[in-house]
């Protein structure tokens, strides 16, 4: 969630750092800091609330140096003040953290009792004395900090900078992401490749439980067990870690418009000339599968719930969904001939990790749909599907989630095929609605006007429930996720089915009520419903396509007019119009669309 960069530079560094951090402002953060070293003198500067805090304080109080580290801090222990600000530094050693030390209480006990005293509510405090304890007992910067390391419990990525040492950084990861960077006579550590992009395109990924001893000459990697590791450098490619607006107000709105472009890409890395689907090795073999668990957090478990619907009624494949903070606690069965399937955008999200982990070894395969191929996720499954979705960096998941939606169908249809569940005329026909979808969410994105002018009504409400039937209904509850996630305004999203279960209590005039319901085999059970709602004076916004307004939209509050398309590819299609109700409702009020409180983009810690 947090970021962290490390530079060992020929230039001064803390202006780098700085534009680094801001390369990783999407994970979102509530304070910042850098650490330089300086003629071998350590020191650092810290702000509370956004970079240019930070930058402000800099021109003020300048920070020299080629050597430093810095970080963005999403607050987990203590609030976001500076003193809890990172980088930490206990008299010779500067530490920045991303992660949770689940033990940091016993050794925050040792330390009080070795008569060393605390000056935060942080648990990365705790690295940071207890290195200086080490070195206080004798040992050098890198004994020091790897004897640290191996007293942490918990996840982390570590950086730790020296007084006295201004060719050195220490980094580790165990759990969070960290990346180094090679340059020329320069070296950089990097919670991703976004940071490290415009300072170099060669990459090498720490795995899990490695630790880095880095200098302007390389880099020396021990694994978990203290052995040499030569871990692969990779070349990344520029465009890939782009993160400009494109002349766009916000990235959400930049990232929703080009969501034509990314998925006819997402398409064309899947789909074959003559509508053949292919996957990279080694594939699946969906013969040999009986049950599909599928785990994942927030929007992708949306994704999950709707491939549900995809998989059981097309593949005919019995599927489990789980949300990825809750499936490992249960510790759930997994029995033979079980396929797990793992969804991310980051491909580090912690929980998810860990579920996948859990089901290492008993899961016949493990395979994951993510959008960063050399994440954790990624590298840890049988099988990685890349969504092509690009770098997304509004916290509100857009592009990302109709790309993870797209590969999932294509994985739906090719489990189909193999397990002959389906005709090759219906395979046409699906193929076909796939490659439609790019014009039809241009037509979609093209009602903007009418989508804008319900959020600005929706904009003055305290509450606001979605509906949907089927495959609407996953995409009913990413529309309220969207909206409360970005405008603050708290949303609801039920099946519409239960609405006399409970939910149309809350129905009133003051309530908006959110439809989503094309014109397909379900439509008349929803319009029953809705019905229901404009009885009892709810205002009712509709999202249809043309049959189904004029069939149902008298009276209704609102009205969005959705191209037709097949039934099969509307949830995609009818993200759309759940993002822009969200953004324009958001931009209303005010609020901040890229980086809403209290979220981040990337959520590393459990």
């Amino acid at each position: 969630m947090c970021g962290i960069v490390g530079v060992l530079g020929s230039h001064e560094v803390a202006p780098i750092l700085v534009e680094a951090l801001k390369r990783l402002e999407y994970r979102g953060y509530d304070s910042a800091g850098i650490a330089t070293v300086n003629n071998g003198v350590l020191d650092r500067r810290r702000a509370v609330g956004k970079l240019v805090n930070l930058s402000d304080r800099l021109v003020h109080e300048p920070l020299a140096g080629k050597s430093g580290i810095g970080h963005t801090r999403w607050a987990t222990h203590g609030a976001p003040t500076e003193g809890n600000a990172h980088p930490h530094q206990s008299g010779p050693v500067a530490v920045v953290h991303n992660g949770i030390i689940e033990n940091f209480r016993e050794l925050r006990a040792e330390l009080t009792a070795a008569g060393l005293h605390f000056q935060t509510e942080t648990d990365t405090e705790t690295v940071a004395m207890l290195t200086q304890h080490n070195m206080n007992g004798g040992l050098g910067p890198v004994d020091a900090a790897f004897a640290v390391l191996d007293r942490l419990q918990g996840a982390f990525a570590l950086a730790f900078l020296f007084h006295g040492e201004d060719d050195l950084i220490i980094a580790a990861r165990k759990g969070s992401p960290l990346a180094i960077g090679h340059g020329d006579s320069e070296m950089f550590v990097g919670s991703d490749a976004i940071a490290l992009a415009p300072l170099t395109d060669r990459i090498t990924y720490l795995e899990e439980g490695d630790r880095a001893v880095v200098t302007r000459a390389g880099v020396e990697i021990r694994d978990a067990n203290g052995t040499l590791a030569n871990r692969e450098m990779r070349e990344i490619k520029m465009d890939a870690t782009r993160v400009d607006k494109a002349g766009h107000k916000h990235f959400m709105a930049k990232e929703i418009a080009e969501q034509p472009v990314v998925l006819a890409n997402t398409l064309a890395n899947y789909l074959t000339a003559n509508g053949e689907i292919t996957l990279p090795d080694p594939g699946i073999d969906f013969t040999a599968i009986d049950r599909l668990t599928m785990v994942a957090c927030g929007t992708a478990y949306y994704a999950c719930l709707t491939a549900k619907y995809w998989f059981e009624q097309i593949a005919r494949l019995p599927v489990e969904v789980d949300v990825a903070s809750e499936f490992r606690y249960r510790e759930p069965p997994i029995p033979a001939r079980t396929l797990a399937l793992f969804v991310s955008q980051s491909g580090e999200t912690a929980d998810t990790l860990a579920a996948l982990r859990y089901c290492e070894g008993k899961a016949d395969k493990i395979m994951s749909v993510i959008n960063v191929p050399e994440s954790s996720i990624a590298r840890e499954s049988d099988l990685a599907l890349p969504i092509f979705a690009g770098v997304e960096v509004g916290v509100a998941s857009t592009k990302a989630f109709t790309c993870q939606l797209t590969v999932l169908l294509m994985l739906v249809l090719k489990a189909a095929k193999a397990r002959g569940t389906i005709t090759d005329t219906q395979m046409a026909d699906h193929i076909s609605a796939l490659r439609s979808l790019p014009a039809l969410m241009n037509l979609g994105i093209e009602q903007g006007e009418a989508m804008q002018s319900t959020a600005r009504k929706l904009a003055e409400a305290r509450d606001i429930l979605f509906l949907g039937r089927g495959v609407m209904y996953p995409l009913a509850l990413e529309g309220a996720l969207k909206l409360k996630e970005i405008s603050y305004i708290h949303a609801e999203a039920y099946a519409s089915g239960e609405l006399k279960h409970g939910p149309i209590a809350l129905i009133d005039k003051s309530v908006p009520v959110v439809v989503m319901a094309p014109r397909d085999t379900l439509f008349d059970k929803t319009i029953s419903n809705m019905q229901e709602v404009m009885a009892r004076k709810g205002k009712v916004a509709l999202i249809s396509n043309a049959a189904g307004i004029e069939e149902a939209g008298d009276g209704t509050w609102a009205q969005i007019k959705m191209p037709d398309c097949p039934d099969i590819v509307a949830p995609i299609l009818y993200a759309i119009p759940a993002q822009l109700l969200a953004y324009h409702t958001a931009v209303a009020k005010g609020t901040d669309v890229d980086q809403p409180r209290n979220l981040a983009k990337s959520v590393t810690v459990e």
